[in-house]
């Protein structure tokens, strides 16, 4: 525990990335106390306006606050995405170990059901299921989970397997514990360090992939601001008011960029040999 204090304070990025993403989150909680105005009031005679003390971002096409819609849709974004990322870790990473655990025919159903998934390209599964069951935010992080669970099952696959042959596992056994016991206990705190490491370089991916299916048509439906929405809605007007689709994509553009930079830092700190 020393050591991996020291390496925190020794990581000074790390710091400033954390810190980074303390305000992301800050912002997209309590985006309805600085919002300038509403993000959903609309006002033709505010149509594309450019930036001015009232509206600093400018408008868009129905004359609603950019910046408002922004905050908002920094909400709507990272909630989606912090919701996908805790499905695909919980339910990944429960079957990869119960399926390196007890291995067998428990181990080849839950391979071979995984083996399905990936035999699709993922982002054009996740646009089908999403399709079928109808276009809302609940329904994009549905589809993305069915896909993304598949390399959290894997990895905690492979990464059991190595722990499960341990001689403390052994000792655990012949003390009497129990299977339930053996596994919250000894086996799922020693996974737990490289799965964090994925789950956090993976919040940048997933942001991308659910902006890309709001893009689509297919995620958080108007008037409701989200930054992928955001930007197909602002696609008509690229020449005209260009900031339509620039200060989204800014948006996802250094979030994406964060995220995947603390989990650099957070991969360096608990594996610096690696």
């Amino acid at each position: 525990m020393e050591n991996f204090i020291v390496s925190i304070k020794k990581n000074k990025l790390f710091i400033f990335l954390c810190i980074l993403a303390a305000i992301l989150i800050s912002i997209s909680l309590s985006a309805n106390y600085i919002a300038p105005h509403d993000p959903l009031k609309t006002s033709m005679a505010n149509s594309l306006q450019g930036r001015s003390s009232e509206f600093p971002l400018g408008t868009d096409n129905l004359g609603r606050c950019i910046l408002s819609r922004l905050l908002y849709g920094a909400s709507t974004s990272l909630k989606m995405t912090f919701c996908l990322v805790i499905i695909v870790f919980i339910v990944g990473t429960s079957l990869g170990t119960i399926a390196a655990y007890f291995g067998g025919i428990v181990d080849t159903i839950i391979m071979r059901f995984s083996d399905v998934f990936l035999a699709f390209p993922g982002i054009i599964f996740a646009i089908a299921i999403a399709g079928v069951l109808g276009p809302s935010s609940m329904n994009v992080v549905i589809a993305l989970a069915v896909v993304n669970w598949v390399k959290y099952a894997r990895v905690s696959r492979s990464l059991v397997m190595s722990v499960r042959k341990k001689d403390y596992i052994k000792g655990a056994k012949m003390g009497g514990a129990k299977e339930y016991q053996i596994i919250l206990k000894y086996i799922v705190p020693n996974i737990i360090p490289s799965l964090i490491v994925i789950a956090t370089m993976d919040i940048g991916t997933m942001m991308l992939e659910i902006s890309s299916l709001s893009f689509l048509g297919l995620g958080a439906q108007p008037p409701t601001p989200e930054w992928g929405y955001m930007l197909n809605e602002g696609r008509n007007y690229m020449q005209t008011s260009p900031g339509l689709m620039v200060y989204p994509g800014a948006a996802i553009f250094i979030t994406v960029m964060i995220f995947n930079l603390l989990g650099d830092s957070i991969r360096d700190i608990l594996d610096p040999n690696q």
